[in-house]
């Protein structure tokens, strides 16, 4: 009977403390953590680098402009507006100024890349690179006009931002030039040949553009001695009206070249020894005096600013304008 009851009490033992001995079971937290407690993957450079360009705008471009014997550096945006104020009247058609924005971005950009100046990546001299103004001198030029002519300007840039025009995926020479006599000048006449830089029509004439047409008159002893002094081999011993030979024009009847004392001189020479307007000339001999007849302003090359403004008021948009002043540019970039 006794041992009967100590196994009794011994199994009534177990019972009741075997299952404090044993370790409890996981519970479901512990098992499954909240999601914020899970610690995130550390992410690799290239998803940091591309994360914080999402979350940051990027930077704009820089320029140094070589401005007399100073070198100032400029973001792009702020030099465009500059160079558009500078080259261009702020009172064209919005549409025209777009398209100047875009050709001066594009030819800074061509600059830069071309290493035209060791120093700076172009300078403001409009005879070897562009025009450039600053802020005073816009100021005096416009004056009360100057914040309605300011803000025209930055919006043509601002609507046009990171727009380039390019050639087998490089910025073109965008050259342009004031107004051209019924078509542009292929850039062979004047410089290299560019398959982007050829002659087209351009449709501004004598109602659209101030001193369209220009005159020049020269005195025969002038006349001659400016001519020997680049082609002394020149003979001007016989009469006057013999001294004027055969004119050859090119394709945008410009003059090509013109036989004077028997000795042929380029139109783009003629044009720098009497600083004429264009090449878009004629000259004859008349009541003892040369004169040159001289129609448009400029190089001729590329857009023709006021073929741009006329082509603008009669509805073409900007894009339309530079495919019909750079044929085979294509035009690309931020929102191109």
């Amino acid at each position: 009977m006794k041992r009967n009851l100590f196994w009794a009490f011994l199994a009534l033992l177990l019972v009741y403390l075997l299952p404090l001995a044993l370790p409890s079971p996981p519970s479901a937290m512990a098992q499954a953590p909240e999601p914020s407690a899970v610690p995130a993957p550390s992410p690799s450079p290239a998803a940091a680098t591309a994360a914080a360009t999402a979350a940051e705008p990027a930077a704009p471009r820089e320029l140094r402009l070589l401005l007399g014997d100073r070198v100032l550096s400029l973001s792009e945006e702020d030099y465009l507006v500059g160079v558009v104020a500078a080259e261009m009247p702020a009172s064209f058609p919005e549409e025209a100024l777009k398209a100047q924005a875009v050709a001066a971005r594009s030819y800074a950009r061509y600059c830069a890349a071309t290493g035209k100046h060791p120093e700076a990546d172009l300078c403001a001299d409009p005879g070897c690179c562009q025009a450039w103004q600053s802020e005073e001198a816009l100021r005096e030029k416009w004056g009360e006009a100057y914040g309605d002519n300011l803000l025209r300007v930055r919006q043509a840039v601002e609507a046009t931002r990171g727009q380039i025009l390019t050639y087998e995926g490089e910025p073109i020479l965008a050259a342009f030039h004031s107004s051209s006599a019924g078509a542009t000048e292929d850039c062979g006449a004047v410089w290299n040949p560019r398959p982007y830089l050829v002659s087209v029509s351009s449709p501004e004439g004598p109602e659209d553009v101030p001193g369209y047409r220009s005159m020049l008159r020269c005195d025969p002893l002038d006349f001659r001695d400016v001519i020997l002094s680049a082609r002394p081999e020149a003979d001007f011993s016989g009469p006057e009206e013999d001294w004027l030979g055969e004119c050859r024009r090119d394709a945008s009847g410009r003059v090509e070249s013109l036989v004077l004392g028997g000795v042929s001189v380029s139109g783009t020479e003629l044009r720098r020894l009497f600083s004429l307007r264009s090449t878009a000339f004629s000259l004859e001999y008349a009541e003892g005096m040369f004169v040159f007849s001289v129609t448009g302003f400029g190089h001729g090359v590329g857009m023709s600013q006021y073929g741009a403004m006329v082509m603008a008021r009669e509805g073409a948009d900007y894009r339309q304008i530079l495919a019909h002043y750079y044929p085979g540019a294509e035009l690309g970039g931020e929102d191109g």
